[in-house]
């Protein structure tokens, strides 16, 4: 088999590239641009395109397939091309269900959690040594890639996506897998630019439920209210398993499970949510409750998902994917909880589409209440590349409705003031899907010690 990817340089598009290769695919590749680290592992492997920028002399009849990735443009001139010689034309997401669709698929789905709960299946599958093919959106202690592809592999644990498949494909990427187990661990509202309302945003979810195939199995939190209506009113033909946090307790910053007592590495409502959708998954998959427990207990978290950056005696830096309001409120109180008698400085980059619009910006409200020090941080130039109207202080607090509520549109300036504070019996929760304009969280977290 010979495939072209347009756009190969994309987190999930390079991942599959390099998963299709060791399979014993040809696999060739076209990107204008391509970041690390797709482009050293794509260099390990031989498929880092030799000149970037696009080429139709790279498409011919000889290509059994082409996987478009979501960087790439209606008129690009590689997609053109294969349109034009009929070449099949795939999203990478109908490429997955192409791999896995004579194996028992897996389908984490979820507006937050998504890849906290796939990559909480992966370890406890990695540690039985079970035999599986996966997609993840983040990279995992022990595992090479974010994607594999086998033959052999009878099951597949998919994250699920609910943003658009192709910039030729509208569908939600997770409607397309099919799933046998889905998951959906929670709604709140996201992509405005592609959902413009909730009801859009939410009927994705409802559709989800129609894919599962036929006596499938939806394991849901029945936590979310609106999810909860959705799942219990869903005429699908799928059996239907409901979840909520654990019991458990905290002591001296340490979650352990009751009644086991089992110690956890990993702390939160939502990460215990999280735990509870794994292991009925797991259960599915046939492993028992205690296994998973003495496997779970090993699990340090995704990354980025309330990763540790530096911890001592009186002050942990942690940083974390949280974007949208829901992500941002969850973390804030995982980390308050955990450490109920430490002061919190909590800050987060805006530089998603949604989290810029003026209408959305209003979601926030409240969602750094309980921070000893909330900081909002949006680079002016995200304001620019998206052509849209830049937000003042007075704009970011009242839409927080946080008077006392820090902004900066200067990452040196932003860095100079997170120095100037005292961490004694601090933490430090540092919140974005970005990098606040290309900053050193390690280093910073170094100079704090110092």
């Amino acid at each position: 088999m010979h495939i072209h990817f347009i756009a190969i340089g994309g987190s999930a598009m390079h991942n599959l590239a390099i998963a299709l290769h060791k399979k014993g695919y040809q696999i060739s590749g076209s990107d204008d641009v391509i970041f690390e680290p797709a482009k050293s592992r794509l260099d390990k492997y031989g498929l880092l395109p030799a000149e970037m920028g696009w080429d139709e002399n790279r498409i011919s009849n000889d290509l059994d397939a082409v996987i478009l990735g979501m960087h790439a443009r209606i008129d690009n001139p590689e997609l053109l091309k294969a349109q034009e010689l009929g070449v099949k034309i795939y999203s990478y997401p109908e490429y997955i269900y192409e791999q896995s669709k004579n194996k028992l698929r897996v389908v984490i789905g979820g507006s937050h959690g998504k890849t906290t709960i796939t990559s909480m299946i992966l370890h406890v599958l990695n540690y039985y040594k079970r035999d599986f093919d996966y997609l993840v959106g983040a990279q995992l202690a022990g595992f090479e890639t974010m994607v594999k592809v086998t033959e052999e592999a009878p099951v597949m644990i998919i994250e699920g996506d609910e943003y658009l498949s192709s910039p030729i494909d509208r569908r939600p990427k997770f409607h397309l897998y099919k799933a046998n187990v889905a998951v959906i661990s929670g709604i709140a509202w996201d992509h405005i630019n592609v959902f413009p309302t909730y009801a859009d945003y939410t009927s994705q979810f409802d559709k989800f439920i129609d894919t599962i195939e036929e006596n499938g199995t939806l394991i849901y939190c029945e936590a979310d209210a609106d999810l909860n209506e959705i799942a219990t009113q869903s005429k699908a033909n799928v059996s239907k398993i409901a979840y909520a946090i654990p019991a458990h307790e905290i002591r001296n910053g340490i979650t352990y499970l009751l009644p086991e007592e089992t110690a956890l590495k990993i702390f939160g409502d939502h990460n215990l949510m999280n735990l509870n959708a794994a292991k009925l998954v797991c259960k599915e998959l046939e492993i028992s409750e205690a296994e998973f427990d003495a496997a779970i207990s090993s699990f340090t978290g995704a990354a980025k998902r309330l990763e540790v950056i530096s911890a001592d005696e009186s002050t942990n830096v942690y940083k974390d994917f949280a974007h949208s309001p829901s992500k941002l409120k969850a973390t804030i109180d995982a980390v308050k909880g955990q450490f109920a008698n430490r002061k919190l400085v909590a800050c987060i980059e805006l530089h998603t589409f949604s989290s810029l619009n003026k209408d959305f910006l209003k979601e926030y409200m409240g969602a750094m209440d309980k921070a000893d020090e909330a900081i909002v941080f949006i680079d002016i130039k995200s304001f620019e590349q998206k052509r849209m109207e830049p937000f003042s202080e007075d704009d970011v607090q009242q839409a927080f409705a946080n008077p006392k509520l820090k902004f900066f549109n200067d990452a040196a300036k932003l860095k100079a003031y997170l120095l100037s504070l005292n961490y004694k019996n601090t933490n430090l929760l540092m919140m974005s899907s970005g990098n606040y304009a290309g900053f050193d969280l390690p280093e910073l977290a170094a100079a704090l010690e110092k």
